[in-house]
C-alpha cells in the first residue's frame, strides 16, 4: 500500500510499471539498460479514490491521461531503475494530493451602492476635467 495521506492509500496492485530504454545522456549504458519507468494507474477503475477526486485528478493530469482513464507517468530523470521508480511513485502521490484539495467555491458578488456611486463620481470628475481641456475657438476670440 502506498500512503498518499493517512486516510487514503493506493493499492500497489492498481499500479503497473513498465521499464523501457531512456533517451538522452548515459553513454553506452543508455543503449543496453531499460532504466526509464512508465507508471500506469487506472484512475477510472480505482477503488482507492472518490469520484470527485478522480474527476479533479483527470483534469490535473491533462495529456498524461488516456481516453480509457489511465494515468501514465514517465520517469527518466535518473540513471537507475530504482530511482526512476521512486520518482514516478512520488510524482503520482503529489498529483493525487493536489487532486484531494477541493477548489474554493466562488460566490458571485455585486459591488455595494457606495462603491458604485464613488466609481460614477470619479468618472464624472474625469469627464469634466477633459471637457475643460478641450480647445474651443470661440473662447479665444
Amino acid at each position: 500500500m502506498i500512503e498518499v495521506t493517512p486516510t487514503i492509500k493506493i493499492d500497489e496492485s492498481e499500479l503497473e510499471f513498465a521499464f523501457v530504454r531512456a533517451s538522452g545522456p548515459g553513454g553506452q549504458n543508455v543503449n543496453k539498460v531499460a532504466s526509464s519507468v512508465q507508471l500506469r494507474f487506472d484512475v477510472r477503475n480505482s477503488l482507492s479514490l472518490d469520484p470527485d477526486v478522480k474527476e479533479r485528478l483527470t483534469k490535473l493530469a491533462g495529456s498524461r491521461m488516456t481516453e480509457e482513464g489511465v494515468l501514465i507517468i514517465e520517469a527518466k530523470r535518473y540513471r537507475t531503475q530504482e530511482k526512476n521508480r521512486a520518482d514516478a511513485l512520488q510524482r503520482l502521490v503529489n498529483l493525487v494530493r493536489l487532486a484531494l484539495v477541493k477548489p474554493k467555491l466562488r460566490r458571485p458578488t455585486r459591488p455595494g451602492v457606495t462603491a458604485s456611486a464613488a466609481r460614477v463620481s470619479s468618472k464624472r470628475k474625469r469627464g469634466e476635467l477633459k471637457r475643460w481641456r478641450r480647445y474651443d475657438p470661440e473662447a479665444w476670440e
